[in-house]
């Protein structure tokens, strides 16, 4: 296994405990008495920092939970020390530490909430502005499906993992593009990540993608990120490519979108915001791109309309 390789199967399973741990109902119990009844409250550290929650009023079942998930949690802080640990060992932030992409990580993340639910409009996702905000923000669901909560969820999962700063130290490659799918798709299909071996109709048009072939996959992803293009033009055509080719099942706009940012944020380039207001004309664009192969108009529109440059 290459060290990028190993990487993203780390950092994978390095999100999957995190959030694993936070749905965990653990610490340190106490049980208050008052007048109306016994209630208990959790005390446990994050970051440093101690922190009480209130659990619930007292049963012997939820007694022994927390008892049992301290057990739980402790396993599980294990393994991430042992993965952030592995992770400082390959010492890749020298690697990266002359770019300027720090200030485009910031960037990223503080425009988090717009970038997903642009990205939920496009893809035509039940929500409004200030309901992905509260579930993105609090883990609060308003007034969402349990397909749009799920989808949503998956694109901030998608997110964090390309922000983080090892996935951001590796070349574009069909492993990592192929990962971004598996969490993108998460819960929706059981071959998420894997290459298609049917055929895919898409809603508008009546063209169909050839089925993809892992080699030329590979090739034409080498390609792309080899070529003496400025580094937003090959964000675009690595966005045009992985929508066209179909690559997945699902998920293939989502995906595309997301490795494109990965690899601007990764050079300090900017990031590629396709919002809510441009959705109807980029499908359209999308559209006609996959009729007739000519991506000029679609390329204007991307980099007039959607491309924001670092300054």
């Amino acid at each position: 296994m290459s060290t990028s390789e190993e990487i993203i199967v780390l950092m994978r399973e390095k999100q999957t405990l995190e959030q694993e741990l936070d749905k965990l109902i653990y610490g340190s119990v106490e049980v208050r008495e008052s007048k109306d009844g016994k209630y208990i409250y959790s005390h446990y550290r994050d970051n440093g920092i101690t922190l009480t929650k209130y659990v619930g009023e007292y049963s012997d079942d939820l007694y022994n939970l927390i008892i049992n998930n301290n057990i739980k949690a402790k396993e599980i802080k294990k393994r991430l020390r042992t993965i952030n640990n592995k992770l400082n060992s390959f010492k890749v932030y020298e690697s990266i530490k002359d770019f300027k992409y720090g200030l485009n990580v910031d960037f990223a993340k503080s425009n988090i909430v717009n970038m997903i639910y642009d990205q939920s409009i496009v893809e035509g996702i039940a929500t409004t502005y200030l309901d992905t905000e509260e579930l993105i923000e609090n883990g609060k669901v308003r007034n969402m499906n349990q397909e749009a909560v799920l989808k949503i969820t998956n694109l901030k999962r998608a997110w964090d993992f390309i922000l983080n700063e090892y996935i951001l130290t590796l070349t574009t490659t069909f492993d990592l593009i192929s990962n971004v799918n598996k969490i993108v798709e998460s819960n929706f299909y059981y071959d998420a990540g894997v290459i298609r071996s049917t055929p895919v109709k898409i809603s508008g048009t009546k063209w169909l993608p050839i089925l993809p072939n892992k080699e030329n996959i590979i090739d034409d992803i080498n390609h792309i990120i080899n070529s003496n293009k400025s580094k937003a033009d090959i964000a675009i055509d690595l966005l045009l490519y992985i929508c066209k080719t179909q690559i997945f099942k699902d998920g293939n706009k989502r995906t595309a979108l997301i490795i494109a940012n990965h690899y601007l944020i990764s050079h300090g380039k900017g990031l590629l915001i396709i919002d809510a207001d441009n959705s109807n004309k980029y499908k359209d664009l999308l559209i006609n791109y996959y009729e007739t192969n000519k991506k000029k108009e679609i390329y204007d529109f991307l980099i007039k309309e959607c491309y924001i440059p670092l300054k």
